[in-house]
């Protein structure tokens, strides 16, 4: 939406008497936030702190589309963040908790405009592609930590590029945890939530443990700080560094290699594992050369070494990372 758009929608809330700290779109535990969207704090609601929330929000958005890239290099990149105002959809202003204090500007941009502006600057737009991080972190207590609670965590990846969404502490049951990560509720959190990250989280006074899934392998951590503020952001960066070794891999031309998949149960299943596979774009030839039970050998031509494919392919939740198979490069579990 372009800025006299933008005026217009300022006109319209004050011909209604609406406030100017509109109500913003709460993004429920099961749903995910737009790549697209972003949330800075701002000191005050002039022409100026806006405009640089704008510049420092498309930063963010830009980082996700570039896949984590870090774009500040880039040619083009400064007058990118000059033009963000053009590039706004919609924005909204909101204050913070008591807690919290100060006062907050959601930002959505125009997703073609985002696109283009990253694909100047010669780097291959993947937003559609990267799915968020599922956030599951327990306090002292064992209770489910809510968004607020995560908001240096979620803010820190999201500089980083990645979009989080967070598990609903109502919906979780005592496991999965740091330590106790069973493949079948693993399995059920793919399913439910959309996506193969997840980063599972124990908070103590000044240290937490971490456990990465990505599709499937687990990477454990721990940290200490100064306070909670002080670990979520150190967590963030260290999810953002872990994952982007992952999926950040770039192509190696044309790989020959076998993929076994289990849980095919269906030809509805084959046809879509079928689909999830020609749809991603490292996957340049699929064919299947047999199959045994609910299981299936596929032969492939891919543009990314087998390991660094099964980290790609496992990424998005409909495939997770399975048993080891005879004959097999990679061994991949279907989800439901």
């Amino acid at each position: 939406m372009r800025l006299p758009r933008l005026l217009i929608v300022s006109l319209c809330l004050g011909l209604f008497g609406l406030s100017l700290f509109a109500p913003l779109p709460v993004a429920h535990a099961q749903g995910q936030v737009s790549p697209y969207t972003v949330t800075v704090p701002v000191k005050d609601t002039s022409d100026a702190q806006r405009d640089d929330a704008f510049g420092t929000a498309l930063s963010q958005v830009m980082a996700r589309v570039a896949g984590g890239q870090d774009l500040r290099t880039k040619a083009g990149y400064a007058d990118a963040l000059k033009a963000a105002p053009g590039m706004v959809q919609q924005y909204h202003y909101q204050r913070g908790t008591p807690a919290q204090g100060g006062i907050s500007l959601q930002v959505i941009f125009d997703q073609g405009a985002v696109q283009r502006a990253v694909s100047q600057m010669g780097v291959a737009s993947n937003a559609a592609t990267k799915p968020p991080v599922l956030l599951l972190v327990r306090d002292e207590d064992g209770s489910v930590l809510t968004r607020d609670a995560l908001a240096a965590l979620a803010q820190t990846a999201a500089t980083r590029g990645y979009s989080v969404v967070l598990a609903d502490p109502s919906k979780v049951t005592d496991t999965p945890t740091v330590t106790n990560a069973d493949p079948e509720q693993l399995v059920t959190l793919a399913r439910q939530y959309k996506t193969g990250l997840i980063l599972l989280g124990q908070l103590r006074s000044n240290n937490a443990d971490w456990n990465l899934v990505s599709g499937g392998p687990q990477q454990r951590w721990s940290n200490t700080a100064a306070d909670n503020g002080a670990l979520l952001t150190d967590a963030g960066n260290a999810l953002a560094d872990r994952l982007g070794k992952q999926l950040n891999v770039i192509g190696a031309g044309n790989i020959d290699g076998k993929i076994w998949v289990s849980d095919v149960r269906s030809a509805m299943d084959y046809a879509n594992l079928l689909g999830v596979l020609r749809a991603d774009p490292m996957l340049h030839q699929v064919a299947t050369l047999s199959a045994q039970g609910d299981g299936m050998l596929l032969s492939v031509k891919a543009g990314l070494p087998m390991t660094a494919l099964a980290v790609s392919l496992t990424a998005g939740g409909r495939l997770l990372q399975g048993e080891a198979h005879s004959g097999a490069d990679i061994s991949l579990r279907w989800v439901h």
